[in-house]
């Protein structure tokens, strides 16, 4: 075997020796057999999946603190927007990559991520070592010219990622929203969708303004709109989702659509509403959780995410809403669901997307609950080692690049300083 963790603490409670071989977990039991080239001692740690972050805008790193306390509309068009204009494609990699330490220095083994010049976030993430789906934000704002520049830029995105030859950084569609694509923009989405078996990533009911601007453009509700044009018959993870009504939540629930909650961008962004979640649950909606960039969050952590989602679903009174384990579970196999990842989870013949957790960390004691810990009092600091695909990337919370690493993105960032 390849590695081998011995005696290790589950979430659940039981101790138990995990052994890799390959990009797999090949056993999990009380007692694994034989030696391994990488043995670690785990009586110090508590296992868990890694965590599947399936909404970010990774370059955004580079904008933490650049805008806040703005509503939407102001903060994309006044800071956002302007400061975007600038970005070069290096900037973008060192951004990203530097999203990519964040994520794995908090636990994140896969993301979903959206943004331009996504080749360069895509070899950010494929040098990091990290699971990721990439695509190119494509907005057309009903231009035929637009459109046909969105075009030609998400084909050769497609191309570009692909070329990196990296299987655990694979390219995906990212249609911006229903309020800045076309209609005909989503039919190209949805055919090259179904064309080349393809993921597709939108931003769905953040604000209630912009569900007005799709009524107005189109005569229907976002939800309704998008149904009509297909969008619906392909893979598809929608971001945000805190404005929908109940037609628009069984009509979701039939067609398989998964929603990502991003709680700490939508209560920081105040967006006038909250993931419905116990709604979308009882509908049977794939329920995920995302970060969002760090420009409107501001972190990529998603143990906070974790408690905020976990919170946030109580506050009007109902405390059983989302109980800690349903938390984890957005933040790990419902994540990797969503995604098409055989992971999430730690059972034999799964990918080894797998993190420790340091036992000695306060927010562990006195220990009555683990997952209760995991979600209401542990942060990305707690995880000391990282394992994503059968290959250690973080251990003793020692990545090797690093400190180029943040040497490089202050560099980036300076030119946003005024």
């Amino acid at each position: 075997m390849d590695i081998k963790i011995s005696k290790v603490r589950l979430l659940d409670g039981r101790t138990v020796d995990i052994a890799i071989e390959g990009d797999r977990i090949s056993d999990l039991c009380g007692d694994v057999p034989g030696n391994a080239d990488i043995e670690i001692d785990g009586s110090k740690f508590i296992a868990m999946p890694g965590l599947v972050n399936c909404h970010t805008h990774a370059a955004m790193s580079l904008f933490r603190g650049y805008g806040d306390d703005m509503p939407l509309d102001k903060w994309l068009q006044e800071r956002i927007w302007p400061a975007e204009a600038k970005l070069t494609a290096d900037d973008i990699y060192w951004g990203a990559k530097f999203a990519c330490l964040e994520m794995i220095m908090s636990g994140t083994t896969t993301f979903s991520d959206m943004y331009f010049h996504s080749e360069r976030t895509a070899q950010a993430a494929s040098d990091a070592g990290m699971r990721a789906l990439i695509n190119e934000g494509y907005i057309d704002l009903g231009d035929p010219d637009k459109r046909e520049v969105g075009k030609k830029e998400t084909l050769e995105s497609l191309e570009k990622i692909k070329a990196i030859g990296d299987p655990q950084v694979q390219p995906a569609l990212g249609p911006h929203a229903p309020y800045t694509v076309s209609k005909e923009g989503w039919e190209f989405m949805c055919g090259l969708a179904k064309e080349q078996d393809l993921l597709v990533h939108f931003h769905l009911g953040e604000t209630a303004q912009n569900i007005e601007d799709v009524k107005g453009q189109s005569g229907m509700k976002p939800v309704e709109f998008l149904n009509s044009v297909g969008v619906f018959e392909d893979r598809c993870t929608a971001a945000h989702g805190v404005h929908f009504d109940d037609e628009e939540i069984k009509l979701l629930a039939q067609k398989g659509v998964n929603i990502i909650h991003n709680p700490e961008s939508n209560m920081k962004l105040g967006v006038g509403s909250k993931l419905r979640y116990r709604e979308l649950k009882a509908a049977g909606v794939n329920i995920c959780l995302g970060t969002d960039g760090s420009a409107s969050n501001n972190g990529l952590d998603m143990f906070t995410s974790m408690k905020f989602a976990a919170l946030l679903s109580k506050m009007d009174g109902y405390p059983e809403a989302m109980p800690a384990l349903e938390a984890v579970e957005l933040a790990t196999v419902n994540g990797a669901k969503a995604l098409g990842i055989d992971a999430g989870v730690l059972e034999i013949g799964k990918l080894a997307d797998i993190i420790l957790l340091d036992k000695a960390s306060l927010c562990f004691h006195p220990g009555f609950d683990h997952i209760s810990d995991v979600v209401y009092a542990a942060d990305g600091s707690c995880v000391d080692t990282v394992i994503i695909g059968g290959k250690i990337v973080m251990q003793g919370r020692h990545v090797d690049w690093a400190e180029e690493c943040i040497s490089k993105m202050t560099e980036c960032s300076q030119k946003f300083r005024s």
